[in-house]
């Protein structure tokens, strides 16, 4: 690498010199010196000069390439597509506006100004293409047909999503694992690197709970990527412009036109703000509970107090809630009970309940 970093600067410096010198001769007035200022000179002289330069500045060069191709290696390929794009146009616009440059007497204002023009405006060009690409990809995707008959003639594939992204707090949770091995999820379950370079940094935690948590997260993505029925896809893209990792999940979702797979409520809410599909695990947890009726009969063990006076507080297998009037006498006891009433709240749902024989238990214990 080092020595073809040496071998462009001199090739360069030599193009230089037989470009620049002679003028530079000129001004100093020895441009009548026949052994200074003739055509071999000049080459050598300016390759001599870029060699000497291309010493002192290789390894700089060298460890400031290997970050950028380490950088782009992990964009995606949209970002890079719509990079170029931009970055092509720009200096198409260069070319056009270096022109009237061209026909300048004086030679430095004549190479170095177009030469400015150029990287500018194809710099310019390459942050309006990455910056502004999802504006861009929605400019060029057609937007969805309305009207009955295009409804009817729509192709199944034209509203499956592939991407299904994980985020750190489903992972952690875990029952993805299950869920995607019994078939329900379709498509690509997509794991981004932000997010897993979150769950190595829990699983580092000084904090003993969180490392818990982290060490399962990544035990859970292990049995993804080993479940043969589970389609699992690593993705190496980051956004750098972007810290928090919710932002950059919800940036990855409209540019890969994914859904997410979330259980964290704020991320749950921003997503839909933003128009982004969600999976939300403790929503599908809710849906698929057992159906309780007011008159139902049940088993439960009251395991704590309630809140009011002579409530129990008893849960179903699945975590649900139940509320046993007068309760308390019944503690760490299984007892019968039949449903009064069911409440749907946003932390998930509560069922009301009063013991089967509550009035002749409580009176023969108080006897």
């Amino acid at each position: 690498m080092k020595k073809v970093y040496h071998i462009i600067l001199t090739i360069l410096g030599g193009g230089i010199g037989v470009s620049i010198l002679p003028e530079l001769w000129e001004a100093l007035n020895l441009d009548g010196n026949g052994y200074l200022n003739n055509f071999i000179v000049n080459i050598l002289i300016g390759a001599g000069l870029f060699y000497l330069l291309s010493l002192l500045t290789a390894n700089k060069f060298i460890s400031q390439y290997k970050k950028l191709e380490e950088t782009i290696s992990k964009k995606s390929s949209q970002y890079l597509l719509f990079g170029s794009i931009g970055a092509i146009i720009g200096l198409l616009l260069g070319v056009l506006m270096s022109v009237p440059f061209y026909n300048m007497e004086i030679k430095l204002i004549r190479d170095i100004i177009p030469a400015l023009i150029l990287l500018t405006l194809g710099f310019l060009g390459f942050r309006i293409g990455t910056t502004k690409m999802d504006d861009w990809r929605k400019l060029f995707i057609p937007k969805n047909r309305k009207n009955a008959e295009d409804v009817l003639e729509r192709k199944v594939d034209e509203t499956f999503r592939k991407y299904k992204i994980l985020d750190t707090s489903v992972i952690i949770d875990g029952r993805i694992y299950d869920i995607a091995k019994t078939g329900f999820i379709e498509g690509t379950l997509l794991i981004p690197n932000f997010v897993l370079y979150e769950l190595q940094y829990i699983a580092d935690s000084g904090d003993s709970l969180k490392r818990v948590r982290g060490r399962r997260g990544l035990d859970i993505l292990n049995a993804l990527q080993k479940e043969e029925s589970v389609d699992v896809e690593m993705y190496d893209g980051d956004f750098d412009d972007i810290t928090e990792v919710d932002s950059k999940l919800i940036r990855l979702a409209k540019l890969l036109d994914g859904v997410l797979v979330t259980n964290d409520y704020n991320l749950n809410k921003v997503s839909e703000f933003q128009n982004v599909p969600v999976l939300n695990i403790n929503a599908l947890a809710n849906a698929v509970k057992p159906v309780v009726i007011p008159g139902e009969n049940m088993r439960v063990k009251v395991v704590k107090a309630g809140t009011e006076r002579q409530q129990g507080v008893a849960y179903l297998d699945d975590g649900t809630m139940i509320v046993v009037e007068d309760g308390q006498h019944f503690m760490n006891k299984e007892i019968e009970v039949v449903v009064t009433s069911a409440l749907q709240t946003a932390a998930g749902r509560m069922i009301f309940a009063k013991p089967v024989h509550a009035q002749r238990s409580i009176m023969e214990e108080n006897k």
